[in-house]
């Protein structure tokens, strides 16, 4: 749930093996910075390359979302590459929030020779307290429940996915997704007021279990902080009875990215991110209300910074990001960005029933963690509307 720490796993298994030794030593990260006002000359990294032996590292950290508060954190991760493949990453940790939230994830992203083969697992155990605002019908009508109160529940989280290589950029495969929750119930709940989860159908305990397919294409240049390049993912999941689903259901995600150096001869990009998540066909409407498409529940809680995460909910979401990603520093060290966003839900399966776009915009500081895989730490502040606002924290970029 916290970004900083659930999106390294991602961000981390990107790093390319090859680097521009000339670029990078031109440039400054948080490492060098470190040795110039020390006058140190330890070899202090920040896990700088991998290589065929594994590496690994262990250290505390920290985080902070709008819906956690600040939360104190224990990380290891392991990091190796076998030859003329992507880098592999495997990663673990644990942590308590300010709102006695225990988040408990481990990823793995694993590629194999000749990056014929990618497993990826994305596993999670959340005890989590956290604020819902209802269904999203019309976002302009608030009313007690549209202020936020509490729902509790634990979840575990168990995806495994295997990718094919088919042609160059180009992978396909399937997987089996499962996720179960329990201890489902309100907390203090508006008074007077029949909620949105009262009306959908609160259980105490719900299981997802089925079938996932993706299709996937990425010819980013660096897929930790991509200068150029086109990313679309495709994912079609279906949960079954058969397979222990409490009921049928299925959904769709669609997400495009696109990367532009501009002006040309800078370096600063232009990203573009839309991301669309469905819950359709025969038995969406028996989706568990938890697991319905909502602000800042994609895979690496990214959307819609500005809000808090679980403003809103519907059957469908749609969602489109632009940020501006520029040099403070010319050695790297210091980066800025500014960026808007807008997102639109549905009550209803039929698509077409699209609700008022919310808007959110901001702006960042980037700090160059590791200059060889130009990884930076996001420091972002968001608003929304009617009053929402916040910071976001992130390692790695958001898209």
């Amino acid at each position: 749930m916290l970004k900083i720490e659930i999106s390294f796993a991602q961000k981390v298994s990107a790093i390319q093996q090859k680097t521009d030794s000339i670029q990078t030593s031109r440039q400054w990260d948080i490492t060098d910075f470190y040795k110039r006002i020390t006058h140190s000359k330890s070899n202090f990294t920040l896990a700088r390359a991998a290589t065929e032996k594994p590496q690994f590292a262990f250290a505390p950290a920290a985080g902070y979302t709008l819906q956690t508060g600040f939360a104190a954190l224990m990380s290891a991760n392991m990091v190796f590459a076998f030859k003329d493949s992507k880098v592999s990453t495997m990663l673990g940790n644990i942590a308590y929030t300010q709102y006695n939230q225990v988040i408990f994830p481990v990823h793995a992203d694993i590629w194999t020779r000749h990056d014929k083969y990618n497993f990826v697992s994305d596993n999670r155990f959340m005890k989590y307290p956290s604020e819902t605002f209802g269904l999203s019908g019309n976002p302009r009508r608030y009313n007690a429940e549209q202020t936020g109160y509490y729902i509790d529940f634990s979840y575990i989280k168990f995806h495994e996915s295997i990718l094919r290589k088919i042609a160059t950029n180009l992978y396909g495969g399937a997987g089996y997704f499962y996720d179960y929750l329990w201890n489902e119930k309100e907390v203090d709940p508006p008074a007077k007021t029949v909620t949105s989860f009262q009306r959908y159908g609160i259980h105490s305990n719900e299981t997802a279990s089925g079938f996932n397919f993706q299709l996937l294409y990425d010819s980013r240049d660096n897929q930790v902080n991509p200068k150029k390049g086109f990313y679309l993912s495709a994912n079609y999941r279906k949960n079954l009875r058969w397979m222990g689903s409490s009921t049928h259901w299925q959904s769709e995600v669609i997400e495009l990215k696109k990367y532009f150096t501009f002006p040309q001869n800078s370096k600063n990009v232009l990203a573009l991110w839309n991301y669309n998540w469905f819950t359709t066909g025969m038995g969406a409407e028996k989706t568990p209300y938890l697991l319905l498409p909502s602000t800042g529940w994609d895979d690496f809680f990214n959307t819609g910074r500005g809000y808090i995460q679980g403003r809103f909910r519907g059957r469908n979401m749609s969602y489109a990001e632009a940020e501006y990603r520029f040099r403070i520093l010319n050695n790297g060290l210091l980066g800025g960005v500014v960026f808007a966003n807008a997102q639109t839900f549905t009550r209803d399966v039929v698509i077409t029933n699209h609700h008022v776009f919310e808007l959110g915009y901001g702006a960042g500081l980037r700090i160059l963690i590791n200059k060889l895989s130009d990884t930076n730490l996001c420091i972002d502040y968001g608003w929304g509307q009617n009053g929402s606002q916040g910071f976001f924290v992130n390692l790695g970029e958001v898209f």
